[in-house]
């Protein structure tokens, strides 16, 4: 699995920092999407879905 941020789709909400901030940060620049990890961890991949529902904006999807 590995995740997919669009930058340009982002409207710097930052829940997927706050939902999963090992795999996310936001751009000091604009506040988008800034991504830490492509690949999670098995621990780590029900944050990443979490972060994927949450996201406002959909920016941010899963790709096997």
């Amino acid at each position: 699995m590995r995740i997919e941020a669009d930058t340009d789709v982002c409207v710097g909400s930052g829940m997927c920092a706050l939902t999963a901030p090992e795999l996310f940060d936001q751009s000091d620049e604009d506040g988008t999407v800034v991504l830490l990890r492509p690949v999670p961890t098995d621990p780590q991949i029900r944050d990443v879905q979490d972060a994927v529902r949450r996201c406002p904006s959909g920016a941010l999807k899963l790709a096997e």
